[in-house]
């Protein structure tokens, strides 16, 4: 009799674990799909944008639709990923796993900087589009689904285990990701202080990575999200570095052929690149 019993509790335990590894492949799978849909959207934004301008900061145009105040604007679009992942995480069997912890940590301090932060630095009146808002916020919910979904539920449980923060992609990438912060930072810093309370005139940023893009805020988060791939070694986290050369590789060229045009006189060509010093 016992032994039936113990042949049943071991039937039992054998079909729940086919369910449970059926249900993941099944998670893998469609997580897969969702990579490479995200991947095609990202190389269709990326021809779009050389042809019509996401209109924001420099490039705001009242086509767009209504808009409002840019603090608000910035704060409604990104903060959505900062609180998606939090939920990821709060929800997540692996919400103690070290590793894990620390990807949080660092993907969190880039969103609540440029959720919570960053907004409130902004001066001027400038607005922004509702609709880039709206679009905004979408892609940066998908992205917490993205990279959340990864590391919290579908990585494998000993891809990171707590000897991953000795590896040299960790450490590298890690690296990459923080100087990838500090020069968007320091960046956006030169640009908020171009001018001086009631000038509205037009300067060239210069000085810090400026010396060598025409675009160094932007050079500077493209050089964190590769270094959150590399920490991270994760499909999702090359899907965002895409995602991210998809948007502002286009608007960091915008931006070269206005300096051009405005600043022909203080515009080293031949020195200063777009987008990814001493090459584009």
């Amino acid at each position: 009799m016992k032994t039936r019993i113990a042949e049943g509790k071991n039937q039992d335990k054998v079909i729940k674990n086919c369910y449970i590894s059926g249900i993941m492949e099944f998670s893998q799978h469609s997580f897969n799909v969702f990579l490479i849909v995200m991947s095609a959207v990202a190389l269709v934004v990326f021809v779009a944008l050389y042809f019509v301008d996401a209109g924001y900061g420099k490039f705001y145009n009242k086509r767009w639709g209504p808009a409002i105040s840019n603090k608000t604007g910035w704060i409604i679009m990104e903060s959505p990923v900062f609180i998606a992942m939090l939920v990821l995480w709060l929800m997540s069997d692996r919400r103690t796993d070290i590793c894990r912890v620390i990807f949080l940590m660092l993907f969190e301090l880039h969103y609540f900087q440029r959720s919570f932060i960053f907004p409130f630095l902004i001066s001027g009146k400038n607005k922004m589009p509702l609709a880039i808002i709206l679009m905004g916020a979408t892609f940066n919910t998908l992205n917490a689904l993205m990279q959340g979904g990864w590391i919290f539920y579908l990585s494998p449980d000993g891809m990171y285990p707590v000897s991953w923060l000795a590896d040299p992609r960790f450490i590298a990438g890690t690296m990459l990701f923080l100087v990838g912060m500090y020069i968007n930072i320091h960046s956006d810093s030169i640009i908020r202080h171009l001018r001086k309370p009631g000038d509205t005139a037009h300067y060239l940023p210069k000085g810090g990575m400026f010396r060598y893009v025409s675009s160094a805020n932007y050079f500077g988060e493209l050089l964190e999200w590769i270094g959150f791939a590399i920490l991270t070694w994760s499909a999702s986290g090359a899907v965002f570095v895409l995602w991210t050369f998809a948007n502002l590789c286009p608007r960091a060229a915008r931006i070269y052929e206005r300096y051009k045009k405005e600043f022909a006189d203080q515009f080293d060509t031949k020195r200063i690149k777009r987008l990814i010093p001493f090459i584009y």
